[in-house]
C-alpha cells in the first residue's frame, strides 16, 4: 500500500487499499415529502429564484438563487450529471494517469472541467475561488458529516468561499443517498421527470427485484467483496457499505470476515496475504473496480489464479464508490443479479 493510501486509513479508517468502503444497514427516511415550497425543507427547491436544501447533517444551505456555478466530489458531480445538472468543478479521482475520464466520473467530459484535485489531500483552494463557487458538494462517510475528499488542513478556507451540502453514505442502504441524490438533482435544475431519469428508477426497481430471485433461488451461492493491493488482499464485510448491505438485505449470501478481523482500519474489511488469500471458499468475488486498486486482470499472484472462482470466471467488478444516480446504479445490480443466476458451486 502507498505511503498516501496507508495515511488515508489512519486518518479517517474508511478504506482499504482503495478497496472496502463501510457504509450502511438501514434505509433512513429522506425528506419531507409535504414540503413545496423554498424553505427549510429536506427536500430542497427553488421558487421565485431563491434556492435553499437541508442537507444530511442537518444544515440547511439558502441562497438567493439556484447555484449555478457548483463544484462537487468527482462521483457527486457524475450522479448528477446523470440528472441533467452540470458542475463547474471537481475534486477527487477524476482523471486517470493516461490521461481518460476515471470511473467515478461516469459520462461527464472531464476535459470541460476544472479539476481542483485529482487525488486525496489535493484541493487547490485558489482555482476553488477563481470559480466563485455558490456551493460545495460532496459525500460524508462518517457520523461526524466529515465532507470526503476535503482536506483537514485547508477546509476551514474552503468553508469561508461558499456554503457546502453533504450527501450521507454512512450507516444506511444505497436506496437511501440514491433518493437524497434524486432530491438534490431536481432541487438544482434538474428534469426528474424526464424519461432518462424515470426509466432508470424503474430499472433500478426491476433490478432490485432481480437480485432478491436469485438469492432466494441459489442461497447456497457465496459471495466475497475484495479488493487488490501490491502487498495485500482486502475482504469486504458487509457492515457500513451502502451497496453491499443493501444486496445483503436482498438476501445474498456474503462472507463476513470475523469480528476481530474487522476492527482493522475502521473495522469493516480484513487484510489477508497473498499466501492467504484462499482463506474464504467463494463461488462469486466482487472486486473493486476504482482505479486506486489492482484489477482482477493485473493480478500476477498464483495463489489469485488457482481460487476456484478465479478459475471458474466468476469475478465480476464492484462499484465500492457507486456514482448516485439509479442509471449508474442499475448495472451494479444487474451484474450481481446475473452472476448468482449463473455461478456453478466452486466454493
Amino acid at each position: 500500500m502507498s505511503n498516501a493510501r496507508t495515511a488515508r486509513l489512519s486518518r479517517r479508517g474508511l478504506l482499504a487499499a482503495g478497496g472496502a468502503l463501510g457504509l450502511g444497514a438501514l434505509v433512513t427516511a429522506c425528506g419531507n415529502e409535504d414540503s413545496k415550497d423554498g424553505g427549510s425543507d429536506a427536500k430542497g427547491a427553488a421558487t421565485s429564484g431563491s434556492w435553499s436544501f437541508k442537507d444530511d447533517r442537518g444544515t440547511t444551505v439558502k441562497l438567493d438563487k439556484v447555484p449555478a456555478n457548483i463544484v462537487a466530489f468527482t462521483g457527486v458531480a457524475a450522479a448528477l450529471y446523470d440528472y441533467g445538472v452540470e458542475v463547474k468543478g471537481v475534486f477527487g479521482p477524476t482523471k486517470t494517469k493516461d490521461g481518460k475520464a476515471d470511473v467515478q466520473a461516469g459520462d461527464m467530459d472531464i476535459s470541460k472541467l476544472t479539476i481542483l484535485g485529482n487525488t486525496w489531500d489535493q484541493f487547490n483552494v485558489e482555482k476553488y475561488a477563481a470559480l466563485a463557487p455558490d456551493v460545495l458538494i460532496s459525500t460524508m462517510f462518517d457520523a461526524a458529516g466529515t465532507l470526503w475528499y476535503v482536506p483537514a488542513a485547508s477546509k476551514d478556507k474552503i468553508a469561508k468561499l461558499a456554503p457546502s451540502v453533504g450527501v450521507s453514505v454512512y450507516d444506511r442502504q444505497i436506496t437511501a443517498p440514491l433518493q437524497r441524490m434524486w432530491e438534490l438533482a431536481g432541487s438544482l435544475g434538474g428534469d426528474m421527470k424526464a424519461a432518462k431519469a424515470t426509466d432508470a428508477k424503474k430499472r433500478f426497481e426491476a433490478a432490485s427485484e432481480r437480485l432478491r430471485k436469485a438469492a432466494k433461488a441459489h442461497p447456497d451461492i457465496k459471495v466475497m467483496a475484495g479488493s487488490a493491493s501490491q502487498e495485500l488482499f482486502y475482504v469486504s464485510g458487509t457492515n457500513l457499505s451502502i451497496d453491499l448491505e443493501y444486496f445483503k438485505a436482498l438476501g445474498v449470501n456474503f462472507i463476513e470476515p470475523p469480528e476481530k478481523a474487522k476492527t482493522q482500519g475502521g473495522g469493516w474489511f480484513e487484510s489477508l496475504s497473498w499466501e492467504n488469500v484462499d482463506k474464504y471458499k467463494a463461488d462469486i468475488i466482487m472486486m473493486d473496480d476504482r482505479t486506486s486498486a489492482i484489477q482482477p486482470a493485473d493480478i500476477t499472484e498464483a495463489t489469485w489464479k488457482k481460487l476456484p472462482a478465479v478459475k471458474a470466471g466468476q469475478v465480476i467488478p464492484r462499484s465500492a464508490e457507486p456514482i448516485l444516480s439509479y442509471d449508474k446504479c442499475v448495472p451494479l445490480v444487474e451484474n450481481l443479479a446475473k452472476a448468482i443466476e449463473t455461478a456453478k458451486k466452486v466454493g
